[in-house]
């Protein structure tokens, strides 16, 4: 089974700025908290994720590369709005951080995500790098489309 170990972080001031952006389009087909179906274009390329629950910061994640056409016509069929956003990747001390700063209605959201291999891996944290908030549902990024970051 596939495993994702992921940390979620506030993002602070801008350094992280110089990294260059890749746009991303990404839609849900199931929110189900036992198994999100997710389908996403990243500048050419297309997925499908099927994830699981989240048990701290670890779930089962499953994610196949499908033709981006095939992805253009499944995100019209997802649940409406989509979530958009510029994701910068920026290695830092070892690890890749995955900055994602959202558009449209989670507009001025900014955060920074770390894929580890083990719950309990230390880590350096970049200088913006703020406040932790792996488990605050909020942040899901299948909760920003249904309660997005303007409405809180």
């Amino acid at each position: 089974m596939a495993i994702e170990i992921e940390r979620k972080f506030l993002v602070v001031g801008n350094a992280w700025r110089d990294a260059p952006a890749v746009f991303y389009s990404q839609g849900y087909l199931n929110r189900d908290k036992a198994r999100t179906v997710r389908v996403r274009i990243a500048g050419e390329e297309a997925f499908l994720t099927i994830k699981g629950t989240s048990v701290g910061a670890t779930r089962a994640e499953f994610e196949y590369p499908i033709p981006v056409w095939d992805a253009r016509e499944l995100l019209v069929m997802c649940e409406q709005p989509l979530i958009e956003k510029n994701r910068r990747k920026i290695l830092y001390e070892g690890f890749i951080w995955e900055v994602d700063e959202f558009l449209g209605d989670n507009l001025g959201l900014v955060v920074a995500e770390i894929e580890l291999p083990a719950e309990d891996r230390g880590f350096a944290r970049p200088p913006w790098v703020g406040e932790e908030v792996t488990k605050d549902a909020r942040y899901f990024n299948s909760n920003l489309s249904l309660s997005p970051f303007c409405s809180w």
